[in-house]
């Protein structure tokens, strides 16, 4: 095969998934809560850092109504919010921030693919620590193992 031929089969294929709606609906829902946050600087770095991915505020790039990226991205928002989400705090089920802080402490949050595009999430070691620390004054912590008070035995 050409490589002329594999460059117009990709920007075929490339133009076609365009036709896809998913990942375009950048609605946000309302803000119908908000946790009491520990202090301004656990705000401002969690805004910073988190804010995108858990919360109703997220902005939207341009890149993100673009697939496949689009795809990614809603898929990344639509999971962080369902899991912990700060717009919609007190909602019932499952939207508690104690594994928040160790999921900054690992490095799993901000994730990786994430980063480039949002070099203001990257937190030096010193902000991490403030976020670390803020995150569990504000939302408490689970450590891995620990189980919560209705947590049922997996036995």
């Amino acid at each position: 095969m050409s490589l002329v031929k594999f460059i117009g089969g990709a920007a075929i294929a490339l133009a076609a998934i365009q036709l896809v709606p998913y990942g375009r609906d950048h609605k946000n829902p309302p803000v119908t809560g908000e946790p009491k946050w520990d202090s301004p600087r656990t705000h401002e770095l969690f805004n910073r850092a988190c804010k995108d991915c858990h919360s109703n505020e997220t902005v939207w790039p341009k890149y993100s109504s673009v697939a496949p990226v689009s795809w990614l991205t809603q898929l990344d928002v639509t999971l962080g919010r369902k899991g912990f989400n700060v717009s919609e705090w007190g909602r019932k089920g499952e939207n508690e921030g104690d594994k928040a802080a160790e999921e900054v402490r690992e490095g799993k949050m901000p994730m990786f693919i994430y980063l480039p595009m949002h070099p203001e999430a990257k937190l030096n070691p010193q902000e991490k620590d403030e976020l670390v620390k803020g995150l569990v004054s504000t939302f408490g912590e689970k450590k891995k193992g620990e189980k919560k008070d209705g947590d049922k035995d997996k036995d």
